[in-house]
């Protein structure tokens, strides 16, 4: 996945309004400034509009699980990564039935998927 900035002034270009939404399915908001003029956010797909970062900026607070913390950097990034690669695996419960269901390479299939679809930086 890639980590991105976005301007508070770029948010209604990227996101689009509560009327017309523009769908950013795959985009992740991570963190934000305390003043909210500028958020990051993770996606697995490349926006050229928006600032492409190979690391994390300071003065951003972390806002995607506020129980880790307010602290972000490169490593919590990756983290958040990790954690919804997990939540789109499912739980061990369900990847058991997936296999007892339609059997081992179709589990596989669904593995891989998620690798493919929510990559790691």
């Amino acid at each position: 996945m890639k980590l991105y900035k976005i301007e508070n002034t770029n948010w209604r270009t990227f996101f689009g309004t509560p009327d017309e939404p523009i769908d950013r399915t795959g985009c992740t908001i991570i963190a934000q400034t305390p003043s909210n003029d500028a958020f990051l956010l993770l996606s697995k797909d490349t926006h050229n509009s928006l600032e492409l970062l190979n690391t994390v900026p300071a003065g951003f607070d972390f806002t995607y699980c506020q129980e880790w913390g307010l602290t972000i950097n490169d490593a919590v990034v990756d983290r958040v990564i990790l954690d919804i690669r997990r939540k789109a695996y499912g739980t061990w419960e369900s990847q058991l039935e997936k296999i007892y269901d339609d059997g081992m390479d179709s589990w596989k299939t669904a593995v891989a998927a998620v690798k493919t679809s929510i990559p790691k930086r």
